[in-house]
């Protein structure tokens, strides 16, 4: 195939849309989750953030937003996998949980060094650049969606619980293992999120991939150089096609 100024499909319509129905839901409900926490030892961000959103909108209304964006958020990926499950959702889960543990670990641990040091640094230190080939997914992004899912579900399943069982007053226990469970998955997301934002967006050489998400379709001279592995499987198919 010739790669020069060729453009290939890498996202649907429908997962571009979910990609950014994601994220706005995730930013809202990550702030208005922490402007919820009014415990100064509870809070990550600091109280000004929370005397921020109750004095602007009150906090009745804060926990009301909050919970409807996080029913909109269920909502609309309940509906996105039942039309989209076979097509995407389920491949999407295929491929993120394929784990080649001794390349996908190195990918990681050197990709972070060229991050950090940069190329040259790197061969100074007679330390390898060089990355392992990568799927359609490279390492650093199967990890981030791993969690992301996990978590997704964890705060789906805790979050409904919270909404309507808390009206009973014989699940205090239940309800505080939800709460704890809630916290840690929101935790986590709160720390790989701006990673995976930097990583998209900041991180050298990412801008093509980036603008997929925009575009849906992406350089073959990009996925030449960082999905090896994808970009043998197109090769393949299009000898087969001939």
């Amino acid at each position: 195939m010739e790669k020069e100024s060729l453009m290939i499909k890498r996202h649907s319509a429908t997962a571009i849309f979910m990609h950014w129905f994601n994220a706005a839901c995730w930013l809202l409900l990550l702030s208005t989750g922490f402007a919820l926490l009014v415990n100064p030892e509870m809070q990550p961000v600091g109280q000004w953030w929370s005397r921020l959103w109750n004095g602007g909108i009150g906090p009745l209304a804060l926990l009301r937003l909050h919970i409807a964006a996080g029913l909109t958020w269920v909502v609309g990926y309940l509906v996105y996998l039942t039309f989209r499950s076979k097509t995407e959702a389920l491949p999407f889960i295929k491929e993120i949980s394929s784990i080649h543990i001794d390349s996908d670990l190195l990918w990681c641990m050197r990709k972070g060094l060229w991050l950090i040091l940069g190329e040259k640094l790197m061969r100074r230190f007679h330390l390898d650049p060089s990355l392992p080939p990568q799927g359609f997914y490279n390492a650093g992004q199967k990890l981030v969606a791993i969690i992301a899912v996990a978590c997704s579900v964890g705060l789906a399943l805790t979050g409904l619980a919270l909404v309507f069982i808390a009206q009973r007053g014989d699940v205090t226990l239940l309800l505080q293992i939800c709460l704890f469970l809630h916290f840690c998955c929101a935790g986590l997301m709160a720390i790989f999120l701006p990673v995976h934002i930097y990583m998209a967006a900041f991180a050298p050489g990412e801008g093509p991939a980036l603008r997929s998400m925009f575009t849906g379709r992406i350089p073959l001279e990009h996925v030449h150089h960082h999905n090896e592995l994808w970009y043998a499987e197109l090769t393949e198919n299009h000898n087969k096609q001939k």
